[in-house]
């Protein structure tokens, strides 16, 4: 009778144990269609004014007719579309990137972060009770470095500094 419960519970360790899985946390768990904010609509055709004007055909490039949330926004909003290419970084914001970068960039960081998070992982295996509740370990991974909205807000309102999204200054 012992070696029966014992071969159960070896049976039931082992099944719970193909229930994990390799990534962190996994947002599109139990999801079969299609996402549906990711779709999005054509413009309708029109006739343009000039023929001369529609641009070259490329294979795999844009049509006029399909969707530019960005510039769709920025017209709305009374800019010119046509100034949203690329043009670097804003002299404005020249001292941040400069101070930012100042001990360099390192191109590989999603990479190097995406080995050293899969190498937590493995060394920390679901626990049993994870497994059977369909839990993940991510916010076991990531509370240490979780932050206290409200101590964080004491601490800025305590130092001076203005919070004006915040509520009004915690007293004590």
């Amino acid at each position: 009778m012992q070696g029966f419960v014992k071969g159960i519970a070896a049976a039931a360790v082992m099944g719970l144990s193909a229930c994990g899985s390799n990534q962190l946390m996994n947002i599109e768990t139990g999801q079969n269609s299609p996402d549906e904010f990711a779709i999005l609509p054509t413009r309708p055709l029109s006739m343009p004014a000039d023929l001369a004007l529609l641009p070259a055909p490329t294979p795999g490039g844009a049509n006029i007719t399909d969707p530019n949330p960005n510039a769709d926004a920025v017209a709305a909003l009374g800019g010119n579309p046509a100034r949203l290419q690329d043009q670097g970084i804003a002299a404005a914001d020249g001292a941040l990137v400069a101070h930012a970068t100042r001990r360099g960039t390192d191109p590989a960081i999603r990479e190097r972060l995406a080995e050293s998070d899969a190498d937590w992982r493995s060394r920390n295996k679901r626990r049993p009770l994870e497994a059977l509740f369909g839990s993940t370990v991510y916010q076991r991974a990531y509370r240490p470095l979780a932050l206290d909205s409200r101590a964080e807000q004491q601490r800025w309102q305590r130092a001076g500094a203005i919070t004006q999204t915040s509520p009004a200054p915690i007293e004590e």
